[in-house]
């Protein structure tokens, strides 16, 4: 298959999309420039840019993909890659009996849905409920977390405190002792967890908006 320049543009939009990333997240979390794949810096004038073959790479390894499933989005129809996952309402995500003491879907009560394929054989889906994460989250958006996926600084992430109090939080800065989470509402106050009161807490690694 040969790729038009306009392809290979549409095959990184994708996959950023895929992973709940915009054009520039997938860059930064690729370790590229923030705007090595911003829509101005596609064209020179009237001259084609094309992302380099590093880039590519890059990309595809900061996501888990294939260079055949990077060509299939390339496609004008081309598609994503599907799996099923366990999904849960966020509101029942503090209530016993849904995971097991390391933190993964266990139980009964849990639907599956159809969503993006995630390299974590422990990956499960939340929907949203409620207004309280607006404008980051609506009600009915459907977040993927992914308990494998190592959550730094300046993720969202999920948290679940020994008291079984479920919050989505931008992780902050973190030491032995303790934890710094961001609020995602504009506004709201930091807040900070000691270490033994967190049951675990997991990075959001795509969302449906």
């Amino acid at each position: 298959m040969s790729l038009k320049h306009a392809d290979v543009w549409r095959a990184i939009d994708r996959l950023a999309e895929l992973n709940g990333l915009s054009p520039s997240g997938l860059a930064l979390k690729s370790g590229l420039s923030s705007t090595a794949f911003n829509p101005s810096k596609r064209f020179f004038g009237k001259r084609k840019r094309w992302p380099s073959t590093e880039s590519i790479a890059q990309i595809l390894k900061a996501t888990n993909a294939t260079l055949d499933e990077f060509v299939a989005l390339a496609s004008p129809d081309g598609h994503a890659r599907k799996t099923t996952l366990p999904l849960l309402g966020y509101a029942h995500a503090g209530r016993k009996g849904f995971f097991d003491d390391a933190g993964h879907p266990t139980g009964k009560g849990w639907d599956e849905v159809s969503a993006p394929a995630i390299n974590d054989p422990h990956a499960f889906v939340l929907e949203i409920s409620g207004r309280g994460m607006e404008p980051i989250y609506r009600e009915g958006d459907r977040i993927i977390v992914a308990p494998a996926e190592k959550a730094r600084r300046g993720d969202r992430v999920i948290v679940r405190t020994a008291q079984g109090e479920v919050m989505i939080k931008e992780l902050g800065r973190q030491t032995a002792q303790k934890t710094e989470f961001l609020s995602i509402n504009p506004g709201a106050a930091a807040i900070e967890l000691a270490t033994r009161d967190i049951e675990w807490m997991y990075r959001i690694v795509w969302a449906s908006q």
